[in-house]
């Protein structure tokens, strides 16, 4: 009885911590080029704070010349958040109020800036996809996306290919 007694009270503490999930099941966040040497990436980053980096081109290294484009891509590498830099993510991804926001902070004025894209996707099913370029946007947007870019800065990437 014993027994019966402890695998009950295992699946009660295993399915409150398995109730415990993030409003955001990913973020997405891609920058293109520009007419420079901008870095291009696309970076993941999943609810359990596993990443994924997809290195284009000058996110490891500076650009000396047109044909640094014709060089192999960076990789793919990938990492695991850790858990003070996930919260902060989550808590500036909560500020900045992502579904209230616009969908398009593009300045078509500004035509040498990389474009990029972030996408929320929340645990709802839900989805909200922002595209911005240089130009004025909402400037808890701007850290957000000031503070993913750090991410890829500040994480131990392993590559994976």
């Amino acid at each position: 009885m014993k027994y019966l007694f402890s695998l009950f009270i295992i699946l009660g503490l295993m399915s409150c911590t398995s109730s415990q999930t993030s409003k955001y099941s990913k973020i997405e966040y891609e920058v293109g080029p520009c007419f420079g040497f901008c870095p291009i990436y696309k970076i993941t980053i999943n609810s359990d704070r596993t990443a994924i980096l997809e290195a284009e081109h000058f996110n490891f290294s500076e650009g000396e010349g047109k044909g640094d484009f014709d060089k192999p891509r960076e990789g793919t590498f990938k990492s695991t958040i850790n858990k003070e830099d996930f919260d902060k993510l989550i808590a500036l991804t909560d500020d900045a109020d992502i579904k209230s926001l616009s969908d398009n902070y593009i300045d078509k004025r500004i035509m040498d800036a990389s474009k990029s894209n972030l996408r929320i996707y929340f645990s709802d099913g839900t989805k909200k996809d922002i595209a911005m370029s240089a130009g004025e946007k909402p400037e808890k947007l701007t850290t957000l996306y000031t503070y993913i870019s750090e991410l890829k800065q500040n994480q131990k990437w392993e590559k994976v290919n």
